[in-house]
């Protein structure tokens, strides 16, 4: 979804659980553009002459006005702010049931200790906004043709409620070639409880994607990845109920569908 800021105030509609571009028109004496959007900053970069960046809608925002502040620093020195309404609109997802292994149901305390350490790991990872775009060309899925359509479905695991599926879920025999969405920066490569062998990468301005379940990594941590370059191979490690890959997008912590990334005009 685009949003363009032609006024001061302006307003905007978008999903929950979504990415949304924001650009601002360039005027004389900017120098810089910086966005305030859940209380965070987020930098813009100014792309075919027009300040951009990307937001996230995380799936639990609460439907209705949110307001993004546009900071602006001129050349010389002087600040100036703006603002842009964004309408977030309630969207509904289906429920998943899934049977797995006990073991990743019921954990034990050394397993529990382990996925809470994990967690906080990426916790963490998630929360650096990056202050550069890495990326020029548009985001494309892992698995050229593949669509994944559960994305937001409130999951129950042998009868156990658990959070909505935070990404997409692709078809892959065990051993598919996949492909980084865009070019980034590894910043994980590892093997994780709950996601088996897991890659993420740090595309800038607080964008990440993770690629989940592989059977083998071919990346590690530092590289710079390419768009299309092939970060591992699928497969069925960590909590799954067979081979495939879990491909999932966070833009400033929120956590958004992996295909309104490739969608983004």
């Amino acid at each position: 979804m685009l949003i363009s800021l032609l006024l001061s105030v302006a307003a905007f509609s978008a999903n929950q659980g979504s990415a949304v571009r924001l650009t601002i028109p360039n005027e004389l004496g900017i120098k810089s553009v910086e966005v305030v959007w859940d209380k965070k900053k987020v930098p813009a970069f100014l792309v075919d002459d027009v300040w951009t960046t990307v937001l996230g809608i995380d799936l639990d925002t609460k439907p209705g006005s949110h307001m993004a502040d546009i900071l602006l620093t001129m050349n010389d020195g002087r600040k100036d702010e703006r603002e842009a309404v964004v309408q977030v609109v309630a969207k509904k997802y289906p429920t998943t049931e899934l049977t797995v292994d006990d073991k990743y149901v019921e954990l034990s305390k050394p397993d529990l200790a382990r996925a809470n350490r994990e967690s906080k790991e990426t916790a963490t990872i998630y929360a650096r906004i990056t202050d550069e775009m890495l990326w020029k060309q548009p985001f494309s899925a892992p698995i050229a043709g593949e669509t994944g359509t559960n994305f937001g479905h409130r999951r129950v695991f042998n009868g156990e409620p658990r959070a909505p599926h935070a990404g997409a879920d692709l078809r892959a025999k065990t051993g598919t070639p996949i492909h980084a969405t865009n070019r980034g920066r590894v910043v994980l490569a590892k093997s994780l409880f709950f996601t088996g062998n897991t890659v993420i990468l740090d595309h800038g301005l607080g964008i990440y994607s993770l690629y989940a379940h592989l059977s083998r990594i071919d990346v590690k941590v530092g590289d710079i990845i390419n768009n299309g370059q092939q970060v591992g191979l699928s497969g069925a490690t960590g909590r799954v109920t067979g081979p495939h890959l879990h491909w999932g997008m966070v833009v400033q912590g929120a956590r958004v569908d992996p295909f309104s990334l490739v969608t983004l005009k």
